[in-house]
């Protein structure tokens, strides 16, 4: 039967647990008015913390244990969460009373957070996930817990029970989408409810654990003009990649794990007209289409009889007989190149894709190479000329050494020299010099191409005088 109601949930005594603590405290230690005086401390005062943070942890899986004995799992999972929470709250109360347990007020909360996250969310996760400036999550083993936040990787406080805990937490995630992790399948791609991208390696292949990557996504969906407002790109930049997604440009972006291509992804479909049929091909469903008439594909690994597998390839193949008007992969990886660039060569003007490369030129190797990954014996020269004829616009995103991401081109793919593949970057991002902080300084230029090769195209769109302003405003500090 279910007992009183309390609260359950964030891992231990706020001077144990949180992350979002724990690190802004460190550095106002230092800064106090006597450095010296109070520099001996914390030696001290460590070792005290790893104590107590044992016993809280020792005392939670007491308390935890207690209450998976008490509590019938089945009749909790037809209740709603927040009846669901307060029935935990009432049991693990009971059993705090019963153990004697000495906690204060503000560490019994904690306790029950904590242990409401354990049985119904993602545990320890939960508060990290909760914050909205966090842009990944990276748990190597129970026992280590990175973020990275404005660019830069923090280690937190946060910690599991043991790998077995972070192993379960890895299993809930992956198996809302139909996915599975364990010893026979240890890699899985998944995501949460709310788009978040989630990779888990399991043991054997982890040693020291099951590593879990989660890529967070913001609550609030970015958009150009706030990539303006970051830096990220000049108004006039925002300008031009607004025309190229308006008039229909085959585009791709390319840029390094991190570099945001997603997102810049995500803004450029954004200028994609209502009326269009949208259709998106994913390993793990994450962009945010605003459209009203978008169809979400995504792959399917194998079964345990590695039977069912449902590649890219697949999903681009087949979505060429769903009538689509554009095309969106949100990461080209493999032979489904070849199978974009027949789409975008065959009436699916303005059709989109992301890979990885560090530039233009090697984002069109790369093209190259994942074709013949596909097994296709085309000639060198019929595969680049498949390349000048698809695809338009490169838009390559970067994430800087201090953490900043910027977009530092954005070039045309203009046609074919013999067996060359020529561009011509219409926009990009000069690093001058580094300010006393360690930030980057840098600007974004035009490089004085007056008519873009697309051209034509954005005044078949009424956007010709616009893309004109946009290229000449962007050309004046570099003359100036």
């Amino acid at each position: 039967m279910f007992g009183k109601r309390e609260a359950f949930g964030n891992a231990g005594p706020k001077t144990v647990a949180p992350p979002s603590s724990r690190p802004p405290e460190r550095p106002s230690a230092p800064a106090t008015p006597a450095p010296r005086a109070a520099t001996p401390p914390p030696p001290v005062e460590a070792p005290q913390e790893r104590r107590k943070s044992e016993e809280y942890y020792d005392t939670k899986s007491s308390i935890f244990s207690a209450l998976i004995e008490t509590i019938d799992l089945s009749q909790l999972s037809k209740l709603d969460l927040e009846t669901a929470r307060e029935e935990i709250r009432d049991i693990v109360n009971d059993i705090i009373s019963l153990k004697a347990v000495v906690l204060s007020i503000a560490e019994q909360e904690e306790l029950l957070d904590d242990i409401c996250n354990d049985v119904l969310g993602y545990g320890p996760l939960e508060p990290l996930l909760a914050r909205d400036d966090i842009a990944d999550i990276m748990v190597n083993g129970a026992d280590a817990t990175f973020i990275e936040v404005g660019g830069k990787m923090i280690k937190t406080n946060v910690r599991f029970r043991d790998n077995l805990q972070l192993m379960n937490i890895c299993q809930r995630i992956v198996s809302q989408v139909g996915r599975r992790v364990d010893e026979a399948s240890p890699i899985c791609d998944a995501r949460l409810p709310d788009g978040s991208r989630v990779n888990v390696i399991a043991p054997p292949l982890a040693i020291d654990g099951p590593s879990l990557t989660i890529r967070k996504f913001k609550k609030d969906k970015l958009t150009l003009p706030q990539l303006v407002r970051f830096g990220t790109i000049t108004p006039e930049g925002a300008t031009i990649l607004e025309i190229i997604g308006r008039c229909r440009c085959n585009v791709i972006v390319s840029g390094g794990t991190g570099s945001g291509k997603t997102t810049l992804l995500n803004c450029l479909t954004a200028y994609i007209e209502p009326t269009e049929r949208i259709i998106t091909c994913e390993d793990a469903a994450e962009l945010q289409l605003q459209q009203p008439h978008v169809v979400r594909l995504e792959t399917r690994p194998p079964n345990l009889e590695g039977e069912g597998q449902i590649t890219m390839r697949d999903l681009v193949k087949n979505c060429l007989r769903m009538r689509p008007e554009r095309i969106i992969v949100g990461e080209v990886r493999g032979p489904e190149a070849f199978d974009l660039l027949q789409a975008m060569n065959t009436g699916h003007d303005g059709s989109m894709g992301t890979l990885h490369a560090n530039s233009p030129r090697e984002a069109i190797g790369r093209i190259e190479s994942m074709i013949s990954m596909g097994g296709f014996t085309l000639p060198a020269k019929t595969v680049r000329e498949m390349i000048v004829a698809s695809v338009d616009v490169i838009v390559q995103a970067a994430r800087l050494r201090d953490g900043s991401r910027r977009i530092t081109h954005i070039t045309e793919v203009v046609g074919l020299e013999g067996d060359v593949v020529i561009t011509q970057d219409l926009f990009v991002y000069d690093i001058v010099g580094e300010d006393a902080d360690g930030k980057l300084i840098g600007r974004h230029r035009s490089t004085g191409i007056g008519r873009p090769k697309f051209w034509d195209r954005a005044r078949y769109y009424g956007d010709d005088q616009r893309l004109a302003a946009a290229l000449d405003a962007a050309e004046m500090p570099a003359t100036s």
